[in-house]
């Protein structure tokens, strides 16, 4: 894989991003990783990758980072619910994207796999899974986040229609397991209910995946998808409660949980907001959690499976690894 060049990685110090990096060092890519200067590294260490340090809203490194690269597997992104200032995260998801992608094109990589995220798909409104067909408009995308990844896949998929630039898009759910060292909002989910500091839920539906499952993918799409084509790297449909049950079942112990309507919660959610922006720090719970709450996040991984060889194994397997990296590194503490 190193005969051309290496295969750069943005995103490699995160928790998808490193599972990734150590997917493709496994299938023989040399690696060149995009780390910041004020990066926590402690997910690449021991890893064998050369680092170019930049940033995604410094055009210019980016131009550096690429040069003579092979392939590029862009994942980095700043991945919040609730961000106080949405302009700083369109700059890195959104602007930074487009940067990268034009010094793909400049430098003539031979593929790009660009990971977007299901926050950029349609749902049914139905609970039904959906797919990479289901019709989505950007009205209908809640929060800063979702809406930055929407606007970000479009770039890609224009600059491919328009500028032949030779990208794939895998778009993941929610994946968990090892390494989440902020961690996502996911992850901290887990780690509260595995605690017991998750006495009430709201109940929604989404769809978790093993993140070593979400980095097979990337490396599938990298090595077999089509360009222009969106591939959902996805697991298993779960309900919140269903999720939580198969959290007491790794834990062995089961908790009693109160589940609360969304309109109960509107008036916590505005205090939570308000604190943390006089005291910084993420709120327990926003106004974006609740509007997403109110839609079933359900996804099939089909077209993927089909195309790419693609395979995810169960939920409970992620869950589980999860908790175990998370027991291990001292995430999980008593209520």
């Amino acid at each position: 894989m190193s005969a051309t060049g290496p295969t750069l990685v943005t995103g490699a110090t995160g928790f998808v991003g490193s599972a990734v990096a150590r997917c493709l060092f496994a299938r023989g890519h040399a690696l060149r990783l995009l780390v910041r200067r004020d990066n926590d590294r402690r997910n690449i260490e021991g890893l064998d990758a050369e680092l170019a340090e930049g940033d995604l809203v410094d055009a210019d490194s980016l131009a550096r980072a690429v040069t003579g690269c092979r392939y590029v597997v862009h994942v980095a992104a700043d991945y919040r619910i609730w961000v106080p200032d949405p302009a700083a995260m369109r700059r890195v998801n959104v602007e930074g994207t487009r940067a990268l992608m034009r010094a793909a094109l400049g430098a003539g990589v031979e593929r790009v796999v660009y990971c977007s995220s299901v926050a950029a798909l349609g749902l049914t409104g139905d609970a039904t899974p959906a797919d990479e067909r289901t019709p989505v408009s950007q009205d209908a995308i809640v929060g800063a986040y979702k809406l930055s990844k929407f606007d970000a896949e479009r770039i890609v998929s224009d600059l491919v229609e328009v500028e032949g630039l030779p990208a794939v898009i895998v778009n993941p759910a929610a994946p968990v397991g090892p390494r989440d060292v902020k961690p996502t909002p996911t992850g901290r989910m887990i780690a509260d209910a595995a605690a017991g500091r998750m006495p009430a839920y709201v109940d929604t539906g989404l769809n978790v995946v093993h993140v070593d499952d979400v980095a097979e993918g990337h490396v599938l799409a990298l090595e077999r998808g089509v360009v222009g084509q969106r591939y959902i790297l996805g697991g298993d449909n779960l309900t919140m409660a269903a999720l939580l049950a198969l959290v007491d079942d790794v834990m062995g112990r089961a908790q009693r949980r109160v589940r609360l309507p969304v309109g109960l919660l509107w008036p916590l959610a505005l205090g939570c907001e308000a604190v943390a922006r006089i005291g910084g720090g993420d709120p327990m719970v926003t106004r974006d959690h609740l509007r997403m709450a109110r839609k079933t996040m359900f996804f099939s991984s089909a077209k993927a499976t089909a195309e790419l060889g693609y395979h995810a194994r169960p939920a409970r397997r992620a869950i589980a690894d999860a908790i175990t990296w998370l027991r291990e590194n001292g995430r999980i503490s008593p209520r």
